[in-house]
């Protein structure tokens, strides 16, 4: 099943613009993406972009939970 999306557009009053490319809820959640996870994207052909997780650290494991 895919999810559908919409690029948005933010144009700025000092002439940059920036996209936005919505990832739906569901798919966030399939995926376990977190708020603030670094995400790299790749231009695979001009019809398919890839999107890659950096480093993703489970999030039960945490830096803490070592020293108990």
């Amino acid at each position: 099943m895919g999810y559908l999306s919409k690029v948005q557009l933010i144009e700025r009053a000092n002439n940059t613009r920036q996209f936005y490319l919505i990832c739906p809820a569901p798919l966030a959640e399939a995926l376990e993406l977190e708020k603030g996870e670094p995400i790299e994207w790749v231009i695979e052909d001009r019809h398919t972009l890839i999107v890659k997780r950096i480093n993703k650290v489970p999030a039960k494991t945490r830096r803490n939970d070592h020293a108990r």
